[in-house]
């Protein structure tokens, strides 16, 4: 839990500078401070949340260098089975123009 440093007085006493009623004054800084608390706890990013993405990340990580590694290996094969037939084309034509 992340902490606010708030100073409820100096803000009660610049309200009350302003012609604030010293209980409405008091009550306008309590009400500040808890919703800037709630804000605050709401909207920070532990280092718990940091570590968890972190690893999340990592794993997809992972899985896409698998993955991409797959795709490499199919790639190479396709390569070598298109210069097969590559080859087999040309010696058909070779065969016709010879024969």
């Amino acid at each position: 839990m992340s902490t606010l440093t708030f100073d409820t007085l100096r803000f009660t006493e610049h309200l009350r500078a302003a012609g604030v009623s010293e209980g409405q004054a008091k009550a306008e800084a309590e009400a500040l401070r808890d919703a800037l608390a709630q804000a605050l706890d709401s909207t920070l990013v532990t280092r718990g949340d940091v570590l968890s993405l972190e690893k999340s990340v990592h794993a997809d990580l992972v899985k896409m260098d698998k993955e991409i590694a797959a795709v490499r290996a199919d790639i190479s094969l396709l390569k070598w089975m298109v210069g097969v037939v590559m080859a087999g084309v040309a010696s058909q034509l070779l065969k016709s123009f010879f024969s």
